[in-house]
This record gives structure tokens, C-alpha cells and sequence, in this order.
């Protein structure tokens, strides 16, 4: 069973499906680069690395949109969009995991990183 990776619990009932994500939840392409939001209701840790052991740098807003930069396997965690032990890569040295994060599909959805 995967550990939360959230810091604050969800703002409304129910759990966040590619289903009920709002209209400011949407995967926004621009072009600057792909953007992919947090789940709603959620802020969410960035870690130095893939797993839930590796120290905290900062903490995503509600509402907060997100680039993808590589993905790489790590620690299973468990959150609005399932279990997955996908880490994404958002910026140098810094991880969120998948599971909170609407990428409109299971697995890869970008490079894996190194």
C-alpha cells in the first residue's frame, strides 16, 4: 500500500478522476511547454528525489500546474489518481510524485530521466 504525499487533506469531498477535474484543472499546453495540474484540493511536497524518504525542498499551491520534464521509478505512493511509483521530474533536483498529478494517462508520459 503507498504512503499520502500530500500536506494538507482535500478541500471537497471525493476523490479528483480525469471525470471531475475542473475546467482550471486541464493540462495547458503553451509555447513555453506542457503545464499538468496538481490534483484539486491537494498541496503537494517536492522531494529531491523519488520517494517519500528524500527531503523536502518546497510545497506546491492549491491549484498549481506543473512541467514534466523526465519521470523515473521510485517508492509507490498512493493519491487522487491511483497508486503509482512514478516520480515526475518539475525542475532540477526536484520530484513530485504521479499520483498527484493529472497527466490524462497511466505510465510515462515523458523521458525517463537519467
Amino acid at each position: 500500500m503507498g504512503v499520502e504525499e500530500h500536506t494538507q487533506d482535500r478541500a471537497a469531498e471525493g476523490v479528483a478522476t480525469a471525470e471531475n477535474v475542473s475546467a482550471a484543472g486541464e493540462i495547458e499546453t503553451t509555447a513555453s511547454g506542457t503545464r499538468y495540474p496538481i490534483a484539486p484540493g491537494y498541496r503537494v511536497n517536492v522531494r529531491t528525489g523519488p520517494g517519500t524518504d528524500y527531503r523536502i525542498v518546497r510545497t506546491l499551491p492549491y491549484g498549481q500546474k506543473i512541467p514534466i520534464y523526465c519521470q523515473k521509478p521510485g517508492e509507490r505512493v498512493t493519491g487522487p489518481y491511483g497508486t503509482s511509483n512514478l516520480w515526475d521530474n518539475i525542475a532540477n533536483g526536484q520530484f513530485v510524485s504521479d499520483a498527484y498529478v493529472y497527466t490524462g494517462r497511466d505510465g510515462y508520459i515523458a523521458p525517463r530521466c537519467d
